[in-house]
């Protein structure tokens, strides 16, 4: 009887350890971690947060945000089987079938929009099923496969987080969270190319057309100094508008020239390695910058 209950707490455990990664848990917190900094960006210091607002947004973010990776997941999952960084995943690997991810992300989606409408306001809703549409279906199914330039357009969607915090709280779309927006914009193409040009051999054998594969190597590192150069400029916008104080500037002025100094130096003289430091670098460069605006908006207060 206890091997019958152990075993079956087992295959609980692996399906849902299935499930749960086909939600790119990594990604989806980063999401939900700007989402949450937009919600705290837009209220007053002084005014306390509402706990029931925030565990709603974040549970609502975070479910919509997971059934758009498993919709990724599925729509790739050929692709997926034959690139080394995703042949692992729960589709290739036939830990979970392409209906049960459709059931799956279908429940988790349209959860995670009915907590957004009846907890949160139907604005937040929208936006989030805009972003989700984004995502889903125009960047991975038309744009990912058709043009090299396809993370610069489909980088809306991964941008859309702060908006989604912002409007949860104020019911509406202001510029301060525009401008949160547009630095997530902004270093999403530096950040993805940075894997894209370590990873050019896989794309190139699955037909992607990333631009390492279809423009080269030195037309891309060109591209990567540009839009970096674009978001140091975006980066200082907090401050230059009034949003933030001297603890975000100086943050984003050592953050910046740390991410300068990598992608210069990835410019100069390429290196996988120093490719892939340059794409972890870029993820702790927006968290911190992120949390840099959070404490420093509580410290002005």
């Amino acid at each position: 009887m206890s091997n019958s209950v152990t075993s079956i707490l087992q295959n609980v455990g692996l399906s849902f350890k299935s499930f749960f990664s086909l939600c790119k848990p990594r990604v989806t917190s980063l999401i939900v971690f700007t989402a949450i900094i937009g919600m705290y960006m837009a209220k007053p210091a002084m005014e306390a947060m509402s706990l029931s607002l925030l565990l709603a947004t974040t549970a609502g973010v975070a479910f919509a945000s997971g059934a758009a990776a498993a919709f990724n997941c599925l729509i790739e999952h050929k692709i997926d089987a034959i690139m080394a960084r995703t042949r692992g995943r729960a589709i290739p690997t036939g830990q979970v079938s392409s209906t049960q991810t459709t059931i799956f992300a279908t429940i988790l989606g349209g959860t995670g929009l009915a907590i957004l409408y009846f907890y949160v306001n139907p604005l937040t809703m929208w936006l989030t099923f805009a972003t989700f549409v984004g995502y889903a279906v125009i960047y991975t199914v038309f744009l990912k496969p058709a043009t090299p330039m396809n993370i610069v357009i489909g980088g809306a969607s991964g941008a859309m987080p702060p908006i989604l915090g912002w409007a949860a709280v104020n019911n509406n779309v202001a510029p301060e969270s525009l401008i949160m927006f547009l630095i997530i914009f902004a270093w999403t193409p530096p950040h993805f190319w940075a894997l894209a040009l370590y990873r050019r051999e896989e794309y190139a054998k699955v037909g992607m057309p990333m631009l390492p594969v279809t423009h080269g190597e030195a037309f891309t590192l060109l591209h990567i100094l540009l839009y970096t150069i674009i978001l140091v400029a975006v980066s200082l916008m907090p401050y230059g508008m009034g949003m933030s104080g001297l603890i975000y500037l100086v943050s984003a002025i050592i953050l910046n020239a740390i991410f300068m100094a990598y992608v210069i130096g990835l410019y100069r003289k390429y290196s996988d390695d120093l490719a892939k430091r340059t794409f972890k670098y870029s993820i702790l460069y927006l968290t911190l910058l992120f949390a840099a605006l959070l404490v420093d908006h509580y410290w002005m207060f």
